[in-house]
């Protein structure tokens, strides 16, 4: 078996893994907002809102996913959202942030964590542009 005929069997059940990952990201915008409130950078205004409509974008976005209709529109979007919280993600880093009020906790990423993140905003560009393209079958 080849890695290509791997990966195409693979792409609907990871889509479902994206698209779950999106939507219960995005929920959890909504029960902890202050705490995505908190990477926003500094520059940028209303952080709490901007954190509740990052997870109206993710919600709607994920179930976009999962249909074929609206799939290739929401991989685009799902780019587009990656790279506008990409500044967030790099506040995070230079800026080593502490999270605090996540269910009771403070989060303090380690620096390995922090950097880390931002290499994988260009997997997640990638593994969404992947849907932009058709599924096999479609």
């Amino acid at each position: 078996m080849d890695a290509s005929y791997l990966l195409v069997r693979l792409k609907r059940p990871l889509l479902y893994v994206m698209a779950s990952i999106y939507i219960i990201a995005g929920i959890t915008h909504f029960i902890i907002p202050e705490a995505f409130a908190q990477i926003v950078p500094p520059m940028l205004p209303y952080p709490l809102v901007l954190a509740y409509l990052s997870g109206v974008a993710e919600v709607a976005l994920g179930v976009g996913l999962l249909f074929s209709r609206t799939r290739k529109l929401a991989a685009w979007g799902v780019i587009v959202l990656l790279i506008a919280i990409f500044p967030a993600n790099i506040y995070m880093a230079v800026s080593d942030v502490t999270v605090t009020g996540v269910f009771g906790r403070t989060l303090n990423p380690s620096p390995v964590v922090q950097w880390g993140r931002l290499p994988l905003q260009g997997v997640l560009i990638l593994w969404s542009w992947w849907y932009t393209r058709p599924m096999p079958g479609e």
